[in-house]
């Protein structure tokens, strides 16, 4: 059962579906145009590479996550859906 005192970023939603659709909440302080949260589960080896990389390449590890994704899984506005 979740805790009622538990602040809201520590809650498990009740409907995943639900909270999956609803609409995203105003920025906190990130740039506006990235504003859902993805998390992984990393080595830590793994995690300390990617800072040293990012830090190598004088960006950070979600902006060189994100252009990763961006290659990987390109917009692709021609497909359906």
């Amino acid at each position: 059962m979740t805790d009622p005192r538990k602040p809201a970023f520590v809650r498990r939603p009740s409907d995943p579906d639900a909270w999956v659709r609803a609409p995203d909440r105003p920025s906190s302080g990130l740039r506006d145009s990235y504003t859902a949260r993805l998390t992984i589960d990393v080595t830590p080896a793994m995690r300390g590479r990617l800072k040293i990389i990012a830090f190598r390449n004088g960006q950070t590890v979600a902006d060189m996550l994100r252009a990763l994704l961006d290659r990987e899984f390109p917009d692709d506005e021609s497909s359906p859906g």
